[in-house]
């Protein structure tokens, strides 16, 4: 049997009305045991999830400092958390904001040092 190239499949496909190409991606799920369509779903959130990476962060929190009331009141004014998950943030550390812009959590981080807290972006 010949070899078919890259192009040749392409163009056959090309010419294959809807029904033909699901009758042959079932045809390799059957051969190959492989879904054809659940391997491009998966690759795609992994290309996207590296591009939301770099533009989020997540601001962290590492020590509230000597002025801990004032990163309290902070933090529940950011998170809109309520005072008691706000004090344990701050006891504690930990996340402050997920997933936030890069600008935003920039922001953020300044807002909560200018109130004595240690903070990091991850």
């Amino acid at each position: 049997m010949a070899k078919i190239t890259k192009e040749d499949f392409i163009n056959s496909l090309k010419e294959m009305t809807i029904l033909e190409v699901k009758e042959l991606v079932d045809a390799m799920k059957e051969e190959f045991g492989v879904d054809p369509s659940a391997v491009a779903v998966a690759a795609a959130p992994a290309a996207g999830a590296a591009e939301e990476e770099s533009s989020t962060k997540t601001v962290v929190l590492k020590d509230a400092g000597a002025t801990k009331i004032a990163v309290i009141k902070l933090i529940k004014e950011i998170t809109g958390l309520g005072l008691v998950e706000a004090k344990k943030i701050a006891d504690e550390g930990g996340n402050v904001k997920e997933n936030v812009a890069k600008d935003e959590a920039e922001k953020i981080k300044a807002d909560l040092e200018a109130a004595g807290a240690t903070v990091e972006l991850a």
